[in-house]
C-alpha cells in the first residue's frame, strides 16, 4: 500500500500546511457600513503604511476624525500624512471609499465588495483594477479585471483607482532561496513535485517511464487518495469533432 499522496495530507489540517494567520497585521476589511457612510463622508489621515504578510498590496493605516483606527488598501498615489474619505459625499480621488452609486462611469476602482457591508472581497492584488462600464436600472455594470462583465448591487463599496504595487511580479526571483521565503511567509508548500517524476508508491502517476501510465480522469466520488487529475471530466483532449471536419476539408 503505497503513502497518502500530499493533497490528502494538507486536508488533515496540521502546523505544516496551515497558513501562519497570527502572523497577519489583521483580518483587513472596511469599516462598518453605518448611517455616516450612507448619507456623509468621513474623513482620515494615512498614518503609515504596513507591509502584510498575508496580501500583496500595501496596507494604509487610517486614523479616521471620530478617533477610529482602521486599514485600507493602499491605492497608487496615496502618501503619508494626506487624507481619504469614505461615505457616499467622499471626493473622487485615487484611494477613497465610495458605494457604486456615485462612482462615474469609466472609473477605475478596486477592493470591490460583494454584497453589500461585506468588507471588499474582490479585486485587491497589486495592480489590479476594475472598470465601471454602465449603470443599468437598479444594478452597476463592472468589467472585472478578468474582462468579464458582471453586474453588482449599487449598495456594494469599492475604492478609487488602482491597488499600489503593480509590476511587482515582474522583478525576477533570481535564486529558489528568494522563492522559498516567498511561499513561506504564507505556508505555501514549495516546491511541488510533478506526480509523474514519483515512484508509484508515492502518487498515482508515479513510475518509471515518466508518464502517467493511466487515465488523467477520475470519478467525483473517489477517495481523496486517488482523486488527482481531471475529476469527473466529460472528455479530454482534442475534439473528434475537429478532427473530422479536418478530414473532410483534406
Amino acid at each position: 500500500m503505497g503513502k497518502r499522496i500530499k493533497t490528502r495530507i494538507r486536508g488533515k489540517g496540521t502546523p505544516r500546511y496551515r497558513a501562519p494567520s497570527h502572523r497577519y497585521v489583521t483580518e483587513f476589511k472596511y469599516r462598518d457600513y453605518d448611517d455616516i457612510e450612507k448619507a456623509g463622508v468621513l474623513r482620515g489621515q494615512i498614518v503609515d503604511f504596513v507591509d502584510d504578510p498575508g496580501r500583496g498590496a500595501l496596507l494604509a493605516k487610517i486614523k479616521y476624525e471620530n478617533k477610529e483606527d482602521g486599514f485600507l488598501l493602499a491605492a497608487e498615489g496615496m502618501i503619508a500624512g494626506n487624507y481619504v474619505e469614505v461615505g457616499a459625499q467622499a471626493k473622487r480621488n485615487p484611494g477613497n471609499v465610495l458605494p457604486l452609486y456615485s462612482i462615474p462611469e469609466g472609473s477605475s476602482i478596486f477592493n470591490l465588495e460583494k454584497s453589500p457591508g461585506d468588507g471588499g472581497k474582490l479585486v485587491r492584488s497589486p495592480g489590479s483594477y476594475a472598470l465601471v462600464v454602465s449603470k443599468e436600472g437598479g444594478n452597476i455594470l463592472i468589467k472585472m479585471p478578468s474582462k468579464k462583465l458582471v453586474y453588482f448591487n449599487p449598495e456594494c463599496r469599492a475604492q478609487l483607482g488602482v491597488a499600489a504595487g503593480g509590476g511587482m511580479k515582474e522583478k525576477p526571483l533570481l535564486k529558489a532561496g528568494n522563492a522559498y521565503y516567498k511561499w513561506k511567509a504564507r505556508n505555501k508548500v514549495w516546491p511541488v513535485t510533478r506526480g509523474v517524476a514519483m515512484s508509484v508508491y508515492d502518487h498515482p502517476y508515479g513510475g518509471k517511464q515518466h508518464h502517467k501510465g493511466r487515465s488523467s480522469t477520475v470519478s467525483r466520488r473517489a477517495p481523496p487518495g486517488q482523486k488527482v487529475g481531471h475529476i469527473a471530466a466529460r472528455q479530454t483532449g482534442r475534439k473528434k469533432v475537429r478532427r473530422q471536419a479536418r478530414g473532410e476539408m483534406e
